[in-house]
């Protein structure tokens, strides 16, 4: 499809730009029953599932000689085995649920939570590795807030119709899980109940998502011994003995609040609905690979009640992402060796380097930033490295044991290795070079930690990315992500961080105060968009991802102006240079959504609604009026516009 085609010529782009966009394409396509959402995004990851797919079932063949293929094709094919899966009913989660029922005494608990951790089963709180926030080149232990069933904390208290409806219908899951797992009605009513309770318990001293985006209220380094006294009731020697964790003399307490909470709150509840409270988290573990009833249970909550889905995707859908979950850089191997040519690469990093050079100009040009601190921030922008498509070394999966006719184990073994794996960073140097995400994954992301950008091969395919289109259109859509993954190391939380990636204060008192009122625009901004009927987006929740999508846009934009410099560029279906830029950054975010998803995504998710993203924008940017020429009263020009970067 052209640009021309694209396009609506029946809305005006200074009035409505998403729209101009997105009207046709989002009237060509509505959702698939078995999806939230349907936009660009959403159908180049269901392209990539359908890769994965191939590969995955040409793996599973027999003869296979790789085994980098054959333990990847296995895993999928067990979880394909629906009949196997039925004829097994409850056995492979039969010996977790006897130890959870055998629980003699909360002396135990520590030692049993460690084996429920290690296969996957989130219960109390999470324990793992993590950078250690004042020396980045090491790794440390950490311990989390965790175990809640709800999607966030707030939907225990929120107190509107139809969240209260959403507990009431997460209640009647929870039962009709403890039914099918065998137990009667009204037993399963009472121990939903008291899922319910302890939860809502644990919510209560959970902090909240705003408060988790900054550094400083989750990263809190201290000796094992300061936090065993903190973490008061909590038998941490049994809990690290019985994980195989390596020793440790430090600890990053992640939600402090709540691990000192947490012992009470335990030594309170009556060992029958600790019990409950397991076994209900062991059945939702483990419920995508248990007999169909669970499967569509699970979605009936899950999928339909709290985000709208019509109908449960395709089993080969839902196991192709558990491989990659799984066995992700098995499954990358294969998928990097078919469709990520090597030339794509280097156009990525040309893309990159284009792109870091002109945030370096904006830093210069920035008016309200002392020399000093711009110093500190080039410096920073200096060190940010790039890591593009894959990884420079596979990770080795060997020791994970994976069985054609085995689903849930295979999950819990691959489960268990990774814990492991996590596990034994504790105390040694940091590796740079891991990655977070798997090739095929359609997204990005910036560690602070590692002051990183990082670019998965699934996303640079077209819309994001074509190393033989327009430059422009390219710069609009790859190139904006780009700025934005750039833009969040200089964002609300990443600007915390130092070149190494140490959590460490580079500004002075008054261009971070500076920063914070340019950054209150925003909250304030988008803060007035509405969601869905009375939810409105939340400015505080979505500060970071829109400041990058602000400042990423602008830095972008003159990239480009400057790759175009000198060069001869006319117009393209009508479009200059300039106007393409935009067309191209806005059609990556034409989608469709539910209203229960628009909901719940703005109580939860960090990122604004599509038409946000694009609208709230280009309406910040004077570059955008000037290339489409809009009016000063027009509604796509801010009459007060936002500007951090």
């Amino acid at each position: 499809m052209t640009l021309k085609e694209m396009v609506d010529p029946s809305v005006s782009p200074c009035t409505d730009f998403y729209q101009y966009v997105c009207k046709s394409w989002m009237a060509a396509n509505p959702i698939p029953d078995d999806q939230i959402h349907w936009g660009q995004f959403h159908e180049l990851r269901e392209a990539n599932l359908a890769k994965l797919r191939g590969l995955l079932e040409d793996a599973g063949q027999a003869g296979q000689e790789s085994a980098v293929a054959k333990r990847a094709g296995d895993f999928y094919a067990a979880c394909m085995d629906e009949a196997g899966v039925e004829a097994k009913g409850l056995a492979p989660v039969k010996d977790v649920l006897d130890r959870i029922d055998g629980l003699a005494d909360k002396a135990a608990l520590f030692p049993l939570l460690a084996d429920l951790h290690r296969a996957g089963i989130d219960a109390f709180f999470a324990f793992g590795s993590a950078h250690d926030p004042e020396n980045s080149d090491r790794y440390i232990a950490a311990a989390d807030q965790s175990g809640l069933g709800l999607p966030d904390r707030d939907f225990y208290f929120r107190k509107d119709d139809k969240t209260q409806q959403q507990r009431a219908a997460y209640v009647k899951h929870v039962a009709r899980m403890f039914e099918l797992a065998g137990d009667t009605a009204d037993v399963a009513d009472r121990r939903a109940g008291t899922v319910m309770a302890l939860e809502t318990a644990l919510a209560e001293v959970s902090l909240d998502r705003v408060s988790r985006r900054d550094p400083q209220k989750v990263n809190k380094p201290m000796t094992l011994a300061r936090f065993e006294s903190e973490a008061a009731g909590l038998d941490w020697a049994a809990y690290v003995k019985a994980a195989g964790a390596p020793a440790f003399d430090r600890i990053n307490d992640q939600s402090s609040v709540y691990l000192s909470k947490l012992g009470g709150i335990l030594a309170a509840v009556p060992m029958e609905d600790l019990k409950s409270y397991l076994r209900w988290h062991a059945l939702h573990a483990s419920s995508k690979l248990l007999p169909k009833a669970f499967v569509d249970e699970t979605f009936a909550f899950y999928g339909h009640t709290l985000s709208g889905q019509l109908a449960l995707q395709p089993r080969w859908k839902r196991c192709a992402q558990m491989t990659d979950h799984a066995l992700g850089e098995d499954l990358g191997q294969l998928f990097v060796a078919k469709y990520y040519p090597p030339e794509a690469k280097q156009r990525m990093a040309d893309l990159v380097q284009a792109v870091h050079a002109s945030f370096g100009r904006l830093i210069d040009k920035v008016d309200w930033m002392a020399p000093a601190t711009k110093a500190k921030a080039q410096a920073k922008l200096a060190m940010m490295a790039s890591k593009i498509g894959y990884p420079d070394h596979w990770r080795d999966y060997s020791q994970v044991v994976v069985a054609r006719d085995d689903a849930i184990g295979n999950y819990q073994r691959a489960a268990a290795f990774e814990t492991a794996r996590d596990l034994k960073k504790i105390g040694t140097d940091v590796d740079r070079s891991e990655w977070d995400m798997t090739p095929p994954t359609v997204n990005a992301y910036y560690s602070g930690e590692n002051n990183d950008i990082n670019f998965p091969a699934g996303i640079l395919q077209p819309p994001f990315f074509d190393k033989d289109a327009d430059d422009a259109v390219n710069f609009g859509a790859i190139g904006m992500v780009i700025g934005h993954e750039m833009t969040h190391g200089f964002d609300d939380e990443g600007r915390q961080y130092d070149g190494k990636g140490n959590l460490a204060d580079w500004w002075s008192k008054a261009d971070a105060k500076r920063f914070e009122a340019r950054s209150q625009c925003l909250v304030k901004e988008y803060g007035g968009f509405v969601a869905d009927g009375d939810v409105k987006q939340n400015g505080k929740l979505t500060l970071g991802e829109n400041t990058a999508d602000n400042g990423g846009a602008r830095i972008a934009y003159w990239a480009l102006k400057t790759y175009l410099d000198g060069k001869k560029v006319g117009k393209i279906d009508g479009f200059t240079p300039e106007q393409r830029y935009f067309l191209g950054l806005a059609r990556v975010w034409c989608e469709n959504t539910r209203p229960e998803a628009k909901r719940l995504q703005a109580q939860t998710d960090p990122h604004s609604i599509a038409e946000y993203r694009v609208n709230g924008t280009i309406s910040n940017m004077p570059e955008f009026a000037k290339a489409f020429g809009c009016k000063p009263s027009d509604p796509m020009v801010s009459k007060q516009p936002c500007k951090v970067w």
